[in-house]
């Protein structure tokens, strides 16, 4: 049958009603999704939701039921709807034909720049020489033309239209292939989308049949970011470039740029607040709003996709992920679609968004700081880091620290944490008090520490944090420290009988060295639902990133913080995922027929292993990075927009993926074969190889995206205890668009301890002299 139910299967619908409320229930409801594949043949919008209706009337009691549970209709290219279902309908529903699955909407956590795009600009070898920035017209080739009307749709907690790097001044007409809209309501009116802002659209029907629902004094019923997340994320792509801009009274002063200044913004708003005491402080996204957002965005005509949004958890299947599902639609209409990897390392295997069709972007440094001295009263000066705008007057202080000033009850694996009301103001008040990372929020501590009548707070890192240092805008004088600081502070505090310390002003400083290196909370490979795929795929800046914030969040998100500011600095790889979203903005503007996976291949395969000092990409905690840490390497737009080749994928392809890594056939239009090719066959710019045990042969197909007539040589870093062999080792192209296959023959060599967990790295490099084609081979052992 059909994925399509057209009308006229009303009354065997009907009929079949009789027998499935025979065995209905009453229990608890809750969001599904069911799923019915792609759509075929041309239908009108009408027609399908009559469809979906009849089906979800076929386990209802009525019609006018089946229509109160329906949330809603996917119909522009994923087929399927969410209804408040019983988990027996759902079964009823998951066992029809035409139904590939059904599931539950998941919740899922969202919140996973003046000097980024310059540092990673001067990263490539072009500097700015003004020190102040750059201008929409110096940084990048006038080929990419600034992303100019490539339309970017972000997925994520809503936009502050009135923020300056929104302007329109400029900008020609909205582009005619745009279909979306503007939804006006609650604070949001059709002036606040412009010709950058081309539309806006909000989902919380998923939200509301969890939480019940929306209160709309802590959070706008409309597209408007009351967060601060989607706000900050949309102008790191797309922002407007802005004078003079800082953070907090002075920080990052310059000139901010999102990478793609005049690309135009498609606004979907799916995350809100979480009910409780801070309800800002998290943001919520279900998987049935994410999906009807995509479903949108892709008929509405977006070019690229950015989703700050990652897992609570990783899902048990890629059927079970409404990202991912959706991904798969975007893809099969060349739209990138590029995703965050979350916020939960250094610990290994906590990337998400895990399927190949999307791009997973990792976080990592740039080349700024923000110090604070630190003086201890024994004379030792230490380097903290702080983007607070209060300041201690210049003398010393006492200073303890949080352990000994917990009170009773405290957990004692807790009593360093300055959890709320873990502190004694007896002990505390007038004091600087020195707290660890670890439990809890940072901006949380700094609130405890001044309830308490502290005077200041000095936040140390935990050992796997290393040197990374995260900013805060506490809400009293404060600092960060690295773990080997916090170590000498509290050494201090215990040896001395009267322990004193005094804070500096802080300052911005530019040019540290070495610098990129990874953020120890980025998430760490390997993937977890098919080791046969590298993820994560890229890294990007991610640490310490300013850009646009609203005007209804203060910097901490802390209900007691009533700052206000029009810029904020923050740090995730929330904040990395939309710098690789504008570049492939940029790509698609110079190369708007290039498929999507041609655009990934171009930044992965031009991705760099090694730092602006030309040292090996490092990690936070001082170890050298690798694939599972940084997946191909960090983003170099500028190379990227000259690949020389490119490893490209179809829809068919990630169709037949899924066959052999989910066993899932995902469209009624295209069946498994019976032996589908091997999960690591998708023709990816990586090669992972799990459980090697012999011998594997991999192929590979690259198109010639350069020069028409090209000479290609390959370079081998074999992992260790492998042979790579690789046939032919020369590709020579006599056109632009002519593809060329080759294999590569790894061979388990047996001279590497087994044991869970042991992976090998390596890559294999094509060159033609100007052009480095550049491929990690990640392999774990059988």
């Amino acid at each position: 049958m059909a994925p399509f139910i057209s009308s006229f299967l009303l009354p065997l619908l009907f009929l079949f009603a009789f027998f499935s409320l025979s065995c209905y229930s009453k229990q608890s409801h809750k969001v599904y999704i069911v799923y019915l594949g792609e759509h075929g043949g041309s239908y009108a919008a009408e027609e399908i939701q009559e469809g979906h209706h009849a089906l979800l009337y076929s386990v209802k009691n009525s019609e006018e039921e089946a229509r109160q549970s329906m949330l809603y209709s996917y119909k522009n290219s994923i087929n399927g709807f969410a209804a408040l279902l019983s988990d027996e309908e759902a079964d009823i529903l998951s066992a029809r034909e035409e139904v590939i699955w059904a599931y539950p909407s998941e919740r899922r956590w969202a919140p996973h720049t003046t000097r980024s795009w310059e540092f990673i600009t001067g990263y490539e070898g072009i500097k700015d020489q003004r020190g102040f920035g750059f201008e929409e017209s110096d940084w990048l080739p006038s080929k990419t033309n600034h992303g100019k009307d490539v339309i970017v749709g972000m997925l994520d907690s809503g936009i502050w239209p009135e923020s300056k790097s929104f302007n329109d001044e400029g900008l020609g007409p909205v582009p005619a292939r745009w279909r979306g809209i503007c939804q006006q309501e609650h604070s949001f009116k059709s002036s606040s989308c412009n010709r950058k802002i081309i539309g806006a659209r909000y989902y919380l029907k998923s939200y509301e049949a969890y939480y019940g629902s929306l209160n709309t004094s802590y959070a706008y019923r409309s597209p408007r970011d009351h967060d601060g997340h989607g706000t900050h994320t949309s102008s790191t792509v797309a922002g407007r470039t802005v004078l003079n801009v800082s953070a907090l009274g002075g920080f990052a002063y310059g000139t901010v740029s999102g990478g793609a200044p005049l690309a135009r913004l498609a606004v979907y708003k799916v995350c809100w607040p979480i009910p409780g005491p801070n309800p800002n402080i998290e943001n919520t996204c279900f998987e049935a709003d994410m999906l009807a957002a995509i479903d949108d965005a892709i008929g509405d005509g977006v070019d690229v996709l950015s989703i700050s949004i990652g897992s609570v958890g990783n899902p048990e299947n890629f059927t079970n992920d409404g990202i991912a599902v959706g991904a798969l639609h975007a893809a099969k209409r060349e739209i990138v679609v590029v995703c965050s990897a979350g916020n939960s390392g250094p610990k290994p295997g906590t990337v998400s968004n895990l399927a190949p069709w999307m791009i997973t972007v990792g976080a990592s440094s740039i080349d700024r700081v923000f110090t604070a001295e630190i003086r201890l009263g024994n004379g030792m000066i230490l380097t903290g880091q702080t983007v607070t705008p209060y300041q201690l007057k210049g003398k010393a202080y006492p200073l303890i620290y949080a352990g000994d000033a917990a009170i009773a009850g405290t957990q004692a694996n807790l009593t360093g944490q300055c959890l709320p009301n873990s502190l004694s103001p007896d002990k505390v008040k007038g004091k600087i008090v020195v707290c660890f990372r670890g439990a809890g929020l940072r901006a949380e501590k700094g609130q405890e520490v001044k309830r308490a009548g502290g005077a200041a707070i000095i936040l140390g890192n935990p050992a796997a944090n290393g040197d990374e240092v995260p900013v805060d805008a506490h809400v009293l004088p404060g600092a960060g420290v690295s773990a080997n600081d916090a170590i000498k502070i509290l050494t201090y505090i215990n040896t001395s009988g009267n322990p004193t310390a005094s804070l500096g002003q802080a300052r911005t400083v530019v040019d540290v060295r070495p610098s990129p290196s990874m953020a120890q909370f980025s998430s760490r490979g390997p993937n977890v639902l098919e080791p046969n795929i590298l993820k994560p795929d890229i890294t990007g800046p991610g640490l310490n990133i300013l850009a646009a914030w609203s005007e209804s969040s203060s910097p901490t998100k802390l209900n007691s913080d009533k700052r206000r500011v029009k810029y904020n600095i923050i740090s995730g790889t929330s904040m990395s995922c939309p710098h690789v979203s504008a570049t492939a903005v940029l790509l698609k503007s110079i190369y708007p027929h290039w498929s999507s996976s041609a655009i990934r291949s171009a930044m992965m395969t031009t991705a760099t292993i090694n730092n602006a000092q030309g040292g090996p990409l490092m990690n936070g905690d001082g170890t050298i990075g690798g694939p599972f840490d940084y997946g191909s390497g960090h983003v170099r737009p500028i190379h990227a927009a000259d690949p020389g080749l490119v490893y490209e994928a179809s829809y068919q392809d990630y169709l037949l993926f899924m066959c052999a890594s989910a066993g899932v056939q995902m469209d009624f239009y295209y069946p498994c074969p019976k032996n589908p090719p091997q999960p690591y066959s998708l023709n990816y710019p990586s090669i992972a190889v799990s459980r090697l045990n012999g011998t594997v042969s991999v192929v590979r197909t690259v198109t010639n995206v350069a020069n028409a007539s090209a000479r290609y040589q390959v370079l081998i870093v074999s992992p260790d205890g492998v042979s790579v062999q690789i046939s032919p080792r020369e590709l020579k192209f006599k056109d632009v668009g002519e593809k060329k296959s080759f294999k590569l023959v790894l061979k388990d060599r047996g001279s590497v301890m087994r044991g869970n967990g042991t992976y090998v790295t390596g890559s294999y490099t094509w060159s033609d002299g100007v052009h480095f084609v550049r491929s990690p081979i990640v392999v774990s052992f059988g």
